[in-house]
């Protein structure tokens, strides 16, 4: 399982069409006449139907702003990712900083032309002034470095939990090769995603206020302020990212720090003052934050402590909530047990002298969570969008219908596609080099040449719906479960090997998708599409390198890294991400879904999970359809109710509890009696307040924290929410360290 800190993503929000079915089957059929713009009205109101295409888009400024951001990004971004905040910041943020640098430059750089020395060619540093397209073409190069390689986990996750170096030109060779295997993919679907006219995406183009404070100016004062007040969790008083007040006052109570722990715990009565787990709430609908509280208070509040105080698969052997996996006894489960050292193979042998694996009762339901989530975006999907995509599939494929030609396609004829080649090239030549550093030196990666083309097989299957369904609901749907299970099953007791072709699962999709929506924003920008493909792939080396590279020092350079129990006072390299992804590898990988759930595991009622995420949304539908006067029903989202609790075992509920309560009030106060100023001012200062506490992290890591400075010394030093009883068990009998025996 991979995890990121709470972030907006366009999936995590559901989106109500704006157009009706019956507007949308009406434009489908009209092709005998080209129509006069875009058959979706959010692209009428938004993108305009005209183009300039002497506008210059590869400029000097162009390849001295776009790759020194992106190899600062990928730096940044890699170097967060192990820290116990995990920063992320919005790839907004720094198209307004390119926006007012490219500007800058125009401004200062003089515009006579420079010959290259040797040859005969010139060209000029100031080409003119910074135009849009030029702004677009450098912000995808350059935030294509905030995506952090999961191939770095898989890496660091061998060096540091399972003690095996791993080759450094291996781990380069699949880092690379998983990242740029979805832009070869990216070719096959392009004509349904992209120059299909009903496959959307917006581009939004501010306006500068005439009169009042600018946007530019509640962005730097957002910084500022948000720079300053973060000195405080980032430095002087780290434990503010999480005060857990119960535990301040019954110290000695394991119960009562179970229940009042904001990181270990239920999280009664606990908080946040990190404006890293807060900032982001400023950006979310409120639909979303109800459907995600609603799922967070089912888990957290009476699931979980239902099964645990019923000691359900004897949940109180083991601490309530918890990331680490444990034996029959209590203790941490010790994976070199089952474990082959010599090839990190499964011993079947081992494993049944030792003990069964078990889960702590919130990461346990957390799991759970997930299937339902998965199950629940397929249904969904199929029963209240599944109508309209087939009709647009069936008018694609009907040959005797002319292909329905919007006007940005007929603009955009002036502009050479990207030849077939190009994608094919890539795409051939990244399963070959991807099927080399499985096979070849000594097979670290455990995964056979086979595993290369499952993955890709998957991928296949599914990046065309779930492209379909991302384009036109706003949703997505990650192969995450379905690439564990899968492996997991055909291929058991191979942890690496499990990491690695989830590796591949998940990055030919994303990439494949997101190369496909830079295009479509391309599309609708009139940029043409070869320039936006060389964009795309340069900022993908580029920041495939410099990550890997940033990984690479870290594990070096920080002594114990990732291992929390091991870390000096105060230190943020506790990576729970990585923790996280390590336990998950243990479950699917190294012992297999078909020990620990079905059909042989202690936990197959947990597939049950399954069938609820299926049901729930027909039962919405169902609703909706009898009572069809209330549209509030249509928005229901089962699946971001289900999917929204993953991050609970790693991260702790206080920061939830936080942002949640921080977006409800934000909503009822200024959204709702200060619209106006919402509608100018709410991103740049969501946007800012991330770009501070950004700043301020990564300024104190590079100075201090890399010299074994953390803060001041004292109570407050403390990243954690002063409740160590909450990871004791209560179950009778059993001992665990510093706990007291029931």
């Amino acid at each position: 399982m991979r995890l990121r800190p709470l972030r907006l993503h366009l999936s995590s929000c559901h989106y109500k069409f704006a157009r009706t079915n019956s507007d949308v089957l009406l434009l489908m059929f009209l092709t005998e006449d080209e129509i006069n713009d875009s058959p979706i009205e959010q692209v009428r109101l938004t993108i305009p139907i005209t183009d300039d295409p002497t506008l210059p888009t590869f400029t000097f400024r162009t390849w001295v702003l776009g790759p020194i951001t992106c190899a600062a990004l990928a730096f940044v971004q890699q170097f967060f990712d192990y820290r116990q905040n995990p920063i992320a910041v919005s790839s907004s943020c720094f198209k307004m900083l390119l926006f007012v640098l490219g500007k800058f430059m125009a401004a200062t750089l003089p515009s006579k032309p420079v010959k290259v020395p040797g040859t005969k060619w010139t060209f000029s540093m100031n080409p003119g002034p910074f135009n849009i397209k030029e702004h677009v073409v450098v912000s995808i190069l350059a935030t294509t470095g905030l995506e952090v390689p999961f191939g770095t986990t898989v890496m660091g996750i061998r060096r540091i939990f399972y003690h095996k170096y791993l080759n450094f030109w291996i781990g380069l060779l699949m880092i690379m090769t998983s990242q740029i295997l979805g832009y070869g993919f990216a070719g096959i679907f392009m004509k349904f995603l992209v120059y299909n006219p009903y496959m959307w995406s917006l581009h939004e183009v501010e306006e500068r206020p005439k009169r009042g404070i600018t946007k530019l100016q509640i962005f730097v004062m957002a910084t500022v302020a948000s720079f300053a007040y973060a000195t405080l969790p980032g430095y002087l008083f780290p434990s503010l990212g999480a005060l857990s007040v119960i535990c301040w006052f019954w110290k000695n109570s394991v119960i009562a720090q179970q229940i009042g722990s904001g990181r270990h715990g239920l999280g009664v009565g606990s908080f946040s003052l990190d404006l890293s787990s807060i900032s982001g709430a400023l950006v979310f609908p409120l639909s979303t934050v109800v459907s995600l509280s609603i799922g967070t208070l089912l888990l957290l509040y009476v699931i979980t402590p239902i099964a645990y105080w019923t000691n359900s698969n004897n949940a109180r052997l083991f601490p309530f909530s918890s990331t680490q996996l444990f034996d029959q006894s209590g203790q941490v489960y010790n994976v070199s047990k089952v474990i082959n050292d010599n090839d990190l193979t499964f011993n079947q042998k081992a494993y049944e002298e030792y003990s069964k694996l078990y889960m702590s009762v919130l990461f346990l339901f957390s799991v759970g969570f997930d299937f339902a989530s998965l199950s629940a975006s397929l249904s969904h999907f199929f029963l209240f969008h599944g109508r309209e995509v087939w009709q647009q599939f069936k008018h694609e494929y009907d040959s005797s219908r002319k292909s329905t030609e919007d006007v940005h396609n007929r603009l955009m004829k002036k502009y050479k596609r990207v030849p077939q080649w190009w994608f094919l090239t890539i795409l051939i030549s990244a399963i070959g080099l991807a099927i080399l550093s499985c096979e070849g030196f000594g097979k670290q990666l455990q995964l056979p040449y086979w595993g290369i083309l499952l993955a890709c097989l998957l991928a296949l299957i599914f990046i065309l719906p779930v492209g379909v369904l991302q384009a036109t609901t706003g949703q997505t749907l990650s192969l995450n479960v379905i690439s564990e299970l899968l492996i997991g099953y055909i291929y058991p007791g191979r942890p690496i090997a499990n990491m690695v072709f989830k590796l591949y699962g998940l990055n030919i999709q994303s990439y494949a998708l997101e190369f496909i929506s830079e295009l479509k924003m391309a599309h609708y920008m009139k940029i043409a599409p070869k320039s936006m493909f060389i964009a795309q792939i340069t900022g993908t080396i580029i920041s495939s390198l410099v990550g890997y590279a940033t990984s690479w020092w870290l594990l070096s350079y920080v002594e114990n890294i990732c291992v929390p129990e091991r870390l000096p006072k105060g230190s943020p390299w506790t990576c729970p991400g990585m923790n996280y992804t390590y336990a998950a590898s243990i479950v699917w990988g190294a012992i297999g879904p078909q020990r620990i759930y079905f059909p042989n595991g202690q936990y197959s009622k947990q597939f049950y999970f399954f069938l609820i995420g299926l049901i729930g949304p027909l039962i919405i539908w169902g609703a909706s359809k009898f009572f069809p006067e209330k549209e509030w029903i249509k928005n229901i989202n089962i699946s971001n109710l289900f999917g929204g609790t993953s991050s609970l075992p790693v991260y702790g509920v206080a920061n939830f509890w936080s942002w949640t309560i921080v977006r409800i009030l934000y909503n009822l106060i200024v959204y709702r009696n200060y619209k106006d100023w919402w509608a100018s001012y709410n991103y740049v200062l969501a946007y800012g307040l991330d770009m501070g506490v950004a700043f301020l992290s990564l300024l104190t890591s590079l100075t201090l924290g890399l010299n074994g400075i953390y803060g001041v010394d004292w109570w407050g030093l403390d990243i954690g929410d002063h409740c160590p009883l909450a990871q004791c068990p209560t179950a009778p009998g059993i001992s665990a360290e510093g706990c007291p025996t029931f």
